[in-house]
């Protein structure tokens, strides 16, 4: 029997090796083994079974081991692997990786707890013979005699103040036994003691809900690949549409994928999940699948979806790779969330991921939005995707009114640019007397984008990066948010020495200053990453913001979306044109999206719901759209720009990033590329560039680009992997080829 094997080991090539006969039974496509490379074992998967003709099978090393009596990787996962790997032009192996949980390759095992049980009861004699002897060994089984159930080892070692020895004693001379019991590291397993658990009984659907569910149930019944758009106001009952569509797909056998864009969302998610499928139907576990889990949780979720014990698996990104069996439904929610698509190799999108990965098992793929991506939405008007739609709210609740402050005026008002507007300030109050909440959106951290000097203008920027530093108020401190370099904010100007300094621009630590300062008596929260680094950060804010213990919540993107919580009323964005005024072509769509979304979180109880935008530019069509959440007809001003200038959706766009630590060297060799793959190309791409990027030096590399427009990224994709093959690149120079962008910069 002979392997083709995906060695994971830093190099892209299949190899191939014999398998020996007793681990033979194991074996089968997508097995999860070590191998000998070169002078070390290394996992690798089965890529297939059977080797080319005339294959030098004498020669050949053999199979060390097999590690899971089942297969790590599902057949549809490595065929995803292979196009992944074809599509986003990087090595299968890459994506494997990816696709493999660390926990899993990096050894982590099954958890084991010791028990403790009386093997015999003692005569008189004895006890008082062992109490003579081995007086602690008496008093343990004198405890363990009073149990009615095996006991934990370590509990009955910390509370009787004993050791292990005296443990092994008693179970030598037969009077005590240990036993083993697999502990399961679940995840958010606590949600019953902390009452974070949502109610668990259906709501009654609307119409527009109920058609909704029909269209995606007969999508479901027919047992073929489709993918549907979900387009529903903010409010309109999505997640109800979702957990029906999910009921159903259980209820035949199959297994769910549940994807989220924000880790923050998660717990909210899963408890909605649990509280309604494991009321349904009791043993339908939901697996939680992100990166901020500890390894024995990520391990033991991914060995409950492997080996069908679990069949629903809600998380962030990487949860697209879960390995569920026999899958039916794929929801991505949020699906225009930037936050799907994966910044390092392999560059992916989750939820073009996702699709292909519906279409790989022949099931359904829900993609569900207020504001959806506008490739999503050209894909459902070009007829490629089903598009379901929820027009209103449910409880035909109204959508929050939306105010706009032009900050212009303010500042002439005021004297001053304040982060909190006369109206917005208002607003507060009024909320606080009423015991209503509020939520302020700033999508950025820190205190201010920047310390100035107004003597010289002097700001002081990065040293390894060119962009200012941020100015972090809580330590006095000035941070780069690209490599993490800080220093100490200084007291004059580094340049003139003027004690002139002045903050430039707002952040979430200057909103929360001011917010303590105008309300002393509201109860404030801040969430950003600065805040939320801590595991379970996230759950504990949120729980107590649903208890009503925070009165104002500050934060950036990571509160924009998804989270809903009835008792907000009021919701404030404090810059709206941060998103907007970006080399981007996206630019628009994401203020849009942003204002809506945010928006949202206003007025979803039994109260109407109130926004203040505060901007410099009222009239840009992203906010003149978003004031009426008219998404259509954005939508088709956004799409006509798009298609005369012949960007996404009408055309995909491929990047390709240079960096190195010599400017001059790296705009010699960029030139020198964009000419060669130009004539190679010649009308199957547009070559534009090459040009600094955006942001020339980030951690003391300069970066160039080049941009590669194609009507066909697998006709491109393959001729730049053959070219950068043949390239003489120098030792110094790192490039990177990244398919389908969400970042310009």
């Amino acid at each position: 029997m002979i392997v083709g094997v995906h060695p994971l080991a830093g190099f892209d090539k299949l190899l191939h090796y014999r398998v020996p006969e007793a681990l033979r039974p194991e074996v089968t496509v997508g097995s999860l083994v070590r191998v000998p490379v070169l002078s070390a074992l290394r996992l690798g998967i089965v890529g297939e079974i059977g080797a080319p003709r005339d294959f030098p099978v004498d020669r050949l090393k053999a199979v060390a081991q097999v590690v899971h009596p089942f297969p790590a990787l599902p057949r549809d996962l490595l065929d995803l692997a292979r196009w992944m790997a074809g599509y986003y032009a990087c090595g299968v192996d890459s994506v494997i990786e990816t696709m493999l949980p660390a926990a899993v390759r990096h050894g982590a095992g099954i958890k084991e707890e010791k028990l403790l049980v009386l093997a015999r009861h003692l005569g008189a004699d004895e006890l008082t013979a062992l109490e003579k002897r081995a007086p602690q060994q008496a008093r343990l089984y004198r405890f363990l005699a009073q149990q009615f159930r095996p006991q934990k080892k370590a509990l009955v070692l910390s509370r009787l103040n004993l050791t292990a020895a005296v443990v092994a004693a008693l179970v030598k001379r037969g009077v005590a036994r240990e036993a083993s019991q697999r502990v399961e590291r679940v995840a958010y397993g606590d949600f019953v003691d902390q009452g974070e658990l949502v109610a668990s009984q259906p709501h009654a659907l609307n119409p527009a809900q109920a058609a909704a569910v029909a269209a995606l149930g007969d999508e479901l019944a027919a047992e073929r690949f489709g993918v549907s758009l979900l387009h529903g106001v903010t409010g309109s009952g999505k997640t109800e549409v979702y957990l029906r569509a999910i009921d159903q797909a259980l209820k035949a056998g199959g297994g769910v994928v549940f994807l989220v864009p924000e880790v923050a969302l998660t717990p909210q998610t899963v408890a909605r999940l649990r509280s309604r499928l494991e009321a349904i139907a009791p043993g339908h576990r939901c697996v939680v699948w992100h990166s901020h889990l500890s390894e024995g949780e990520r391990f033991d979720g991914w060995l409950a979806l492997a080996t069908g014990a679990a069949r629903i698996v809600v998380g962030a990104r990487s949860a697209v790779f879960a390995p569920v069996q026999n899958l039916r439904l794929i929801v991505v929610d949020e699906e225009h969330e930037p936050a799907y698509k994966q910044d390092e190799t392999p560059r992916y999108h989750g939820r073009d991921v996702a699709v292909m990965r519906a279409k790989l098992n022949r099931a359904l793929c829900v993609l569900g939005s207020a504001t959806p991506s506008l490739e999503s939405y050209a894909n459902a008007q070009a007829g490629k995707y089903r598009l379901v739609e929820l027009r209103e709210r449910v409880d035909a609740r109204q959508l929050p009114h939306i105010d706009i402050v032009d900050l212009r005026i303010e500042a002439m008002k005021q004297r001053t640019l304040p982060a909190l507007s006369r109206k917005l300030l208002d607003a507060m109050h009024a909320r606080l007397e009423r015991r209503e909440q509020t939520i302020l959106f700033i999508n950025r951290r820190g205190y201010s984008t920047a310390m100035q000097c107004t003597k010289c203008g002097h700001t002081e920027e990065c040293t390894h990066c060119s962009i200012a530093l941020t100015y972090h108020r809580a330590d006095e401190t000035l941070r780069c948010h690209l490599c993490g370099d800080q220093h100490p904010a200084p007291l004059r100007c580094p340049k003139c020495g003027a004690p002139e300094i002045r903050w430039r621009g707002l952040g979430t630590q200057r909103v929360e200053e001011a917010v303590r300062r105008l309300l002393p008596k509201a109860r404030v929260e801040r969430m950003d990453t600065d805040t939320m680094a801590r595991k379970n950060r996230f759950r504990e804010v949120l729980a107590q913001f649903r208890a009503g213990r925070i009165d104002v919540l500050i934060g950036t993107q990571m509160i924009g979306k998804g989270l809903d919580f009835p008792n907000v009323t009021l919701v404030g964005l404090i810059d709206a044109d941060i998103s907007m005024h970006v080399p981007d072509f996206r630019a628009n769509e994401r203020t849009f999206q942003l204002l809506v979304q945010v928006a949202g979180r206003a007025g979803r109880g039994d109260r109407a719901g109130e926004v203040i935008v505060q901007t410099f530019t009222p009239q840009a069509e992203a906010i003149q759209f978003s004031r009426h959440a008219d998404f259509a007809g954005f939508a088709a001003a956004e799409l006509k720009m798009r298609r005369d200038f012949h960007y996404p959706p009408y055309r995909h766009l491929i990047h390709h990033l240079f960096r190195g630590p010599n400017p001059e060297k790296l705009k010699f060799f960029a030139e020198q590329w964009a000419r060669k793959v130009e004539q190679a190309l010649g009308t199957r791409a547009e070559v534009r560039g090459p040009s600094p990027s955006p942001i020339e030096k980030i951690m003391d590399e300069y970066r160039w680009q080049v941009w590669y427009f194609t009507n066909a990224v697998t006709r491109v994709v393959p001729e730049l992997a053959r070219l950068r093959a043949e390239f003489a690149w120098p030792d110094d120079i790192t490039q990177v080829l990244d398919v389908d962008p969400m970042s310009l910069t």
